[in-house]
């Protein structure tokens, strides 16, 4: 591979980013970067923890300075936390210099995968109605992503076989 861009997973809490990007970088053999788990590493805090303890408003200045760093890097795999890409700073970076690559689902699989779980604590404090304008109101947002994937009828590895064809017949449109 001669991409500097990197692979970068966006959409919501539950759409899958940890878990397909960690099998794509084993297919293209590239290092894999998970911001969630760096913040986690680096605080030595759940994301839950955080924002009980610090604040949404710490995470989110955390999460920049660590996405921004990891952005920096060349040939890797990096799924973003799901708010991440709300972030204007953030979003700048990749649409400019990187491939991303949005996991889009229906609305009631990702409220299905992410209400009441206590390792999100945006989702463990909402409605269904808040999570249906959260997921509304971040989707607006993700659709500026490069790529859109459409998962709700894939497989783990029907997903995983998309986009790395479609990053490898973009990599070779970029490259000419």
């Amino acid at each position: 591979m001669e991409s500097k861009e990197n692979i970068v997973f966006l959409g919501m809490m539950g759409s899958g980013k940890s878990i397909i990007g960690l099998l794509i970088s084993k297919k293209l053999n590239l290092q894999f970067y998970d911001i969630d788990q760096l913040i986690e590493k680096e605080l030595k805090m759940s994301i839950s923890d955080i924002f009980e303890k610090k604040g949404e408003k710490f995470f989110r200045e955390f999460e920049e300075k660590i996405t921004l760093k990891v952005l920096k890097k060349k040939e890797t795999i990096v799924s973003l936390g799901g708010g991440a890409f709300m972030n204007k700073k953030i979003r700048e970076e990749i649409r400019k210099n990187h491939f991303s690559f949005w996991l889009k689902w229906d609305s009631k699989t990702l409220i299905k995968r992410i209400q009441n779980n206590t390792k999100r604590p945006i989702a463990i404090k909402s409605s269904t109605s808040e999570l249906l304008d959260l997921i509304k109101k971040r989707s607006k947002v993700y659709s500026r992503s490069k790529y859109k994937i459409n998962c709700e009828q894939l497989s783990k590895n029907e997903i995983v076989n998309k986009i790395i064809d479609v990053y490898e017949n973009n990599k070779i449109v970029n490259k000419n």
